[in-house]
C-alpha cells in the first residue's frame, strides 16, 4: 500500500521549488506503458502548462492543497470555461474530457493536485498544443 500523508506531499512540493519547470509528479502507476496513469503533480506560480489537449483521453484533476485555475479552449484559442479549484470555496475538481483544449495556472505556491489520465504515455506523442492568439 502506498500511502498519501503531509510527509510525502511536502515532499513533493519541495521537488517542485528546486524543479526547472516549477512543478513535480510523484507517480503511482508503475510503468509508463500502464493503461491508467496516477500521480501528484505539486505545482509553484511561474510554471508552464501550455493550452493542449489529449484526443483519446479524459483527464481528472482533484485538489488536495493549494489554488489551481483550469482553463478549457474552443478550436480558436478562446476561453470557454474556467475555474479556481480551491478547497476553501469548496471547488475541489475538475473532469476534462478527451479532445479538449485546456491547461493549468497554478495560483498559489505549494499546490498539488491528483491527477489520472489513461496511459500509456509515449515520449513522441504529440496531443497537440494550441497556440492562443494575442
Amino acid at each position: 500500500m502506498k500511502i498519501i500523508d503531509n510527509k510525502l506531499i511536502d515532499s513533493v512540493v519541495e521537488k517542485a521549488k528546486t524543479s526547472p519547470r516549477l512543478r513535480m509528479n510523484h507517480n503511482f502507476h508503475q510503468s509508463l506503458d500502464d493503461k491508467c496513469h496516477r500521480f501528484l503533480n505539486a505545482l509553484e506560480v511561474g510554471t508552464q502548462v501550455p493550452v493542449h489537449h489529449h484526443v483519446t483521453k479524459d483527464e481528472t484533476f482533484i485538489l488536495l492543497q493549494g489554488r489551481v485555475r483550469v482553463n478549457t479552449y474552443n478550436d480558436d484559442g478562446e476561453i470557454v470555461e474556467s475555474i479556481i479549484l480551491d478547497r476553501e470555496k469548496g471547488c475541489i475538481g475538475v473532469d476534462i474530457p478527451r479532445n479538449t483544449w485546456h491547461n493549468l495556472e497554478c495560483l498559489e505556491s505549494g499546490s498539488v493536485i491528483f491527477e489520472v489520465k489513461e496511459g500509456p504515455f509515449v515520449e513522441h506523442e504529440i496531443d497537440g498544443i494550441l497556440h492562443i492568439k494575442k
